[in-house]
């Protein structure tokens, strides 16, 4: 399974503590969607590990909101609260002209700006090719660094790599499941390592 310590998981549940939280933004506008199936996996992974999860999805938005960048509606607010109070943030997108969504930047403008102020962002996107593998760093990064957030490794993976009637698993690769199970890793251990500071 992903994420053991030697003797236990990364977070233990003990009475009256609190679990850490991690909000998971998908950026994709299409259902269903190879994107939202691996942050659905993503989802049961950390909540097998004692993680709290709020899915956003930016099709649960209304498109109002969106079209007419109205960052004081209900919606809005209870998404930025969500993020500004995460322990961490998993932002997901696939790959659209070499970028990410024009949705995802359409909630992100209306998110205030130090939003993930020294929280880890994992970004993973999901591109038809490995020609687009670059993005992560030169679009999805740049974005998390507006919003201060501090952006970890990070996760590509090809469509073909994604088995859409396998929600159990539905990432095929081995070699990517690795990388995504160490990126997770290396996310929950800085979450881990910054509320030991905080507490």
């Amino acid at each position: 399974m992903l994420i053991r310590t030697k003797d236990n998981y990364y977070f233990t549940k003990k009475e009256g503590q609190q679990m850490p939280n991690v909000v998971i933004l998908s950026g994709s506008p299409s259902a269903p969607s190879r994107t939202d199936f691996v942050l659905k996996f993503v989802q049961s992974l950390l909540e097998k590990e004692n993680i709290t999860v709020t899915y956003v999805s930016v099709l649960d938005i209304p498109a109002e909101d969106l079209h007419k960048a109205r960052y004081n509606s209900s919606e809005i607010k209870a998404i930025a609260n969500s993020i500004e109070e995460a322990d961490g943030v998993i932002i997901g997108s696939p790959v659209y002209k070499a970028s990410y969504t024009g949705v995802l930047k359409s909630l992100i403008d209306l998110i205030p700006e130090g939003a993930f102020k020294g929280i880890p962002v994992l970004p993973i996107m999901v591109g038809g090719s490995k020609a687009h593998l670059l993005a992560i760093d030169f679009a999805l990064k740049p974005l998390i660094a507006t919003l201060k957030g501090r952006a970890t490794q990070g996760t590509y993976i090809i469509d073909n790599q994604i088995d859409k009637e396998n929600s159990l698993q539905p990432i095929t690769d081995q070699d990517i499941q690795a990388r995504l199970n160490n990126d997770l890793e290396e996310f929950l251990q800085i979450i881990k390592q910054t509320k030991a500071i905080t507490s």
